[in-house]
């Protein structure tokens, strides 16, 4: 109910945003082009906002044929969320990197990168998939999807309307200030909103993703070695579209780092020590992350092509293959 709500509020934010754009842009008039235009986004987003995020993204659907190893993965960890497997994309980057988008849990995708898969441990991808399953399972991903589409949308509006004078609109009581304006205020407003609905939504998907892991110490040290690559490693597709940077796992853009008002993600040290702290109350160590018997040890992985390498997933005989390497 509460996400339910959260995204009705986060559409009709947005809305109201197109239709100041539109104002200052076009005067009454340009409001209420705006607010069709709104309307048609928003339809959009609901249906579609996943594969276009998936897209620009650059992120290439893996068949299980391909990816046997990490599929397993994602399904013996979304039968531990309660959900069904997503579909498995890969982003051809070497910074390591995840997300998850799709409007429920029943029309979902992960994504990883390659260099995810490269530089992390069996048990820290497991972490990172994990933390996005959390997403899923919360529908986070409708309201992610929905802010980075509208965000974009807000920002190429403002831009067209100056481009085309809009600004000069007799009804528009600013004028060609208020077109430029909007240049510049709609696109830090339409991100505000986006910080709104997204640091609090980290550290739960922290917190219910090492739940379904059962391992909050692999995704600690999986944050403390994204955070530590990504400020050296370029993701082209997120820089070129940077209003999609909240559906990551970690701020994908170089100089992002900081944690200040306009972070799109809590600070990555907060994070660390809230998955310590739980892991403590777990009973967790690294050491001996769990009483129960240790699976077999997994192997290093195997090339399946773009020189780069799944994680290989054990099986336990005292489960029948319900868990991974990492629980």
């Amino acid at each position: 109910m509460f996400n339910a709500f959260r995204t009705f509020v986060l559409l009709a934010g947005m809305t109201a945003l197109f239709m100041v754009v539109g104002y200052f842009i076009g005067g009454t008039g340009g409001m209420m082009i705006a607010l069709a235009f709104a309307a048609m986004t928003n339809l959009f987003a609901y249906w579609n906002s996943d594969k276009m995020v998936l897209r620009m993204q650059n992120a290439v659907p893996v068949e299980r044929s391909r990816a046997p190893e990490l599929y397993d993965m994602v399904d013996v960890l979304a039968q531990r969320a309660g959900i069904p497997t997503p579909a498995v994309y890969v982003i051809e980057t070497d910074q390591p990197n995840a997300f998850a988008t799709g409007r429920d849990p029943n029309n979902a995708a992960v994504a990883v990168s390659s260099g995810l898969l490269r530089q992390l441990e069996t048990r820290e991808v497991a972490g990172v998939v994990a933390h996005e399953l959390a997403h899923i399972k919360n529908r986070d991903t409708l309201t992610m999807t929905i802010t980075a589409t509208l965000a974009g949308a807000i920002s190429a509006l403002a831009q067209f309307g100056l481009f085309f004078g809009g600004g000069n609109n007799r009804d528009n009581p600013l004028g060609g200030i208020g077109a430029l304006l909007m240049v510049f205020l709609a696109p830090l407003a339409a991100m505000i909103v986006q910080m709104a609905v997204s640091r609090t939504r980290e550290y739960e998907a922290d917190k219910d993703g090492a739940a379904i892991s059962g391992d909050p110490l692999a995704l600690a040290s999986a944050l403390n070695k994204i955070a530590s690559l990504a400020g050296r490693q370029v993701n082209v597709a997120a820089e070129r579209n940077p209003a999609m940077a909240h559906m990551y796992i970690v701020n994908p853009l170089n100089g992002a780092r900081m944690d200040n008002l306009f972070s799109t993600h809590p600070d990555t040290g907060n994070r660390i020590a809230a998955l310590q702290r739980l892991a403590a109350e777990m009973s967790v160590d690294d050491k001996e992350r769990h009483s129960q018997p240790r699976p077999r040890p997994a192997s290093s992985g195997r090339d399946i092509g773009g020189g780069w390498r799944v994680p290989t997933v054990g099986r336990t005989e005292d489960d029948g293959g319900a868990r991974g390497p990492w629980g």
